[in-house]
């Protein structure tokens, strides 16, 4: 395993902001460390860096340890969500600013500027200054700087969260791009699950400073573990043990054996069918129109349910329907809603 963090604890008076975290990330693998705010995920970040200390535990870079190394040892890239661009440097000087402390020659860095303006397609903004950019290019500009001196690990800390939607979808793209092409370790910061699932190879979803899950994407979201997960990882319908008994018995055989609380009914929105039925058991309370699926709201006899159906909507609101829920589509997850101390700050 490349890099590996080992049992990492981390407190803030208190708070326990990490508790015995344990992930691993593989060579040219892009992983996201997923979660609210508060979770840990930052810190975590942050102490991989070398911008914090570990309380206990240890990270290791090819089984070598990283602990009491500074920050500026590790050869690691960063991107911050606040670009922290060098405001009077031009383009060009900001992201050759790292080979030139190295004592790299001129003519090297001037065409390792040009590869990496190439790269993030922003050649034409060499001579400018940050602030004649916009967000996105500047974001862009920041990750160019952080892989011009080849970084060993590109970490990166929220980095697209200031922008708006239709930049962040873009510079999505871009930067999963760079990194393939590259084949650079990532460990990327966020608190969007429809980020994660787009960018990561793997995603680990933190809360209260554990671990819950880490998996695919595909794992995180067909398969979760917890309540938590299969809440936080997109919409879920979660559905107590006594109203599927009651309602949908041929559920229950996939249901690991414990007490009713123990474990809840995980049904996504686009798992249920609906078809219209004057003498329904349930009702179509409110459908939403978004663009590429319809997201109805249905209060049914095993409570309110969201349903997401694609094409043409043969419902309109206040309509009976018969609900049909197949086997597969039901996963019973741990129950795990109880509430528990805030950890720290992310």
């Amino acid at each position: 395993m490349y890099l590996t963090v080992e049992n990492a604890r981390k407190t803030f008076g208190n708070f326990t902001a990490l508790n015995d975290v344990s992930i691993e990330i593989e060579r040219g693998e892009f992983v996201c460390l997923l979660g609210p705010s508060g979770c840990g995920k930052t810190t975590l970040l942050r102490l991989i860096a070398g911008l914090s200390d570990l309380d206990g535990g240890e990270i290791m870079l090819e089984g070598a340890p990283l602990s009491g190394m500074p920050a500026r040892k590790r050869g690691f890239g960063i991107v911050f969500q606040s670009y922290s661009l060098f405001p009077n440097m031009t383009v060009a000087e900001n992201i050759g600013y790292g080979l030139k402390i190295r004592g790299i020659s001129t003519p090297d860095i001037a065409r390792r500027v040009s590869e990496l303006l190439e790269l993030v397609k922003l050649p034409q903004v060499a001579d400018n200054f940050p602030g004649q950019l916009s967000g996105g290019q500047q974001q862009r500009i920041a990750l160019a700087r952080a892989i011009a001196v080849d970084p060993r690990v590109l970490l990166l800390d929220e980095p697209l969260s200031a922008l708006d939607a239709k930049v962040r979808a873009e510079l999505r793209s871009e930067i999963r791009h760079v990194q393939r092409t590259l084949g650079i370790p990532t460990l990327m910061v966020t608190h969007d699950q429809e980020e994660a699932l787009a960018l990561a190879d793997k995603i680990i979803c933190m809360n209260h400073g554990v671990v819950m899950q880490s998996g695919t994407p595909e794992d995180l979201y067909q398969r979760p573990a917890t309540r938590f997960v299969a809440e936080f990882m997109g919409i879920s319908n979660i559905i107590p043990t006594d109203a599927i008994r009651r309602e949908y018995p041929d559920l229950l055989d996939a249901r690991p054996a414990s007490d009713d609380d123990s474990h809840v009914a995980c049904i996504r929105p686009e798992q249920i069918d609906l078809t219209p039925a004057p003498d329904g058991r349930s009702t179509v309370r409110s459908i939403s129109f978004l663009g590429n699926l319809r997201r109805l709201e249905v209060d049914s006899p095993i409570g309110p349910l969201v349903i997401e159906t694609h094409g043409a909507n043969p419902c309109r609101e206040g309509d009976r329907v018969d609900l049909s829920i197949p086997p597969q589509a039901c996963i019973w997850v741990t129950n795990d809603v109880a509430d528990k101390p805030a950890a720290a700050a992310a």
